[in-house]
């Protein structure tokens, strides 16, 4: 089975209040937008398509090994699968996904591909209490998915629906591209609205699904307090990973870890202190407040405190203070 993926990624973000792009926004040691495609990467997508509109550059620059389609005029998230092109005569199951969600797990898109093998579109839903600016999902009492109702376009019963669009769909690629033309922009937004397929494919007799996931792997961000929101569950999360593996964090509310750092045992990590990037640090390494380190290795034994580390190797039984150490530094351990 072919995996396709695409990512809308081409709005501004206006919300973010920032000329940057808002999934170039920086969350721990990487660009949001980073979150989404490595969790794609894992679930094993062959072919990723972003679609690319403010700042395509920025985007194109930061993910060189990715697929792009452009959307100039931004008209909803129908006509920015509209745009991909490159992968209406593909075989398979094609992901559609927005690039500010960076909480979503690679288990769970991996889930959600197994699950398209036996329908025409399978999207991820979550049960809330206030369903808020969330699209609702309309079930038949059969249970089968007969509509998505935008938040804007909702009946006053059907804003008392608690399931939730997480805006995470998987097609079948040969239905999403003959159904694409069927979609109008007779809405409140007048926009083509990508969940409009949802009604499109049920009418047609096709099998709509809705599987629920973890209300927090569908946080999107569309501001900075958002933003910081989510910087402190993923913070929290990896933290609580590396205590449950036996490394030593002091103070977890004061120390940040990247997620593709890699510690060894007996590791000791004091407050204020931020691990970064591709780090992998050695056994019986202490590192004292006042820390950064980044892209480096950490040989066995040492001790790092109040220092920058970037780009570098530190030998085993270092003690390292007050130091700025990249690559070629000659280190006076």
């Amino acid at each position: 089975m072919q995996k396709n993926a695409i990512i809308l990624a081409a709005g501004k973000g206006t919300r973010m209040k920032s000329e940057k792009n808002k999934v170039m926004h920086m969350l721990i040691d990487r660009p949001i937008l980073a979150y989404p495609m490595d969790a794609l990467k894992k679930a094993g997508a062959d072919r990723i398509v972003i679609v690319a509109g403010y700042q395509a550059d920025s985007l194109k620059q930061a993910f060189a090994d990715a697929e792009f389609a452009m959307q100039e005029e931004q008209l909803g998230t129908g006509h920015a699968v509209m745009q991909c092109t490159v992968l209406k005569d593909e075989p398979g199951y094609t992901l559609v996904m927005n690039g500010d969600v960076p909480c979503l797990k690679a288990e769970t898109l991996e889930r959600l591909y197994q699950e398209a093998e036996n329908h025409s579109l399978v999207l991820l839903s979550a049960i809330l209490e206030d369903g808020a600016h969330y699209g609702r999902v309309v079930r038949s009492e059969s249970g089968q998915v007969k509509a998505i109702v935008e938040a804007k376009d909702c009946t006053p019963w059907q804003k008392e629906i608690k399931e939730i669009n997480a805006g995470v769909y998987c097609f079948n690629n040969r239905d999403l591209f003959d159904s694409l033309g069927e979609l109008t922009t007779n809405n409140a937004q007048h926009e083509y609205y990508l969940t409009d397929l949802v009604k499109i494919l049920s009418a047609k007799g096709k099998s709509v699904q809705a599987i629920a996931a973890d209300p927090d792997e569908m946080a999107g961000i569309n501001t900075v307090s958002e933003l910081a929101q989510v910087y402190t569950w993923m913070k929290d999360n990896i933290n609580r990973y590396w205590l449950e593996q036996g490394v030593q964090i002091v103070d977890p509310s004061r120390t940040v870890i990247g997620k593709d750092v890699r510690f060894g045992h007996d590791v000791i990590v004091y407050p204020d202190t931020h691990i970064l990037g591709n780090t992998v640090i050695g056994d019986f390494v202490e590192i004292y407040p006042q820390t950064w380190i980044s892209d480096s290795s950490i040989g066995d034994h040492s001790r790092i405190q109040a220092s920058i580390i970037e780009n570098a190797s530190v030998p085993e039984h270092s003690s390292i203070t007050h130091q700025v150490v990249k690559e070629g530094t000659d280190i006076q351990a």
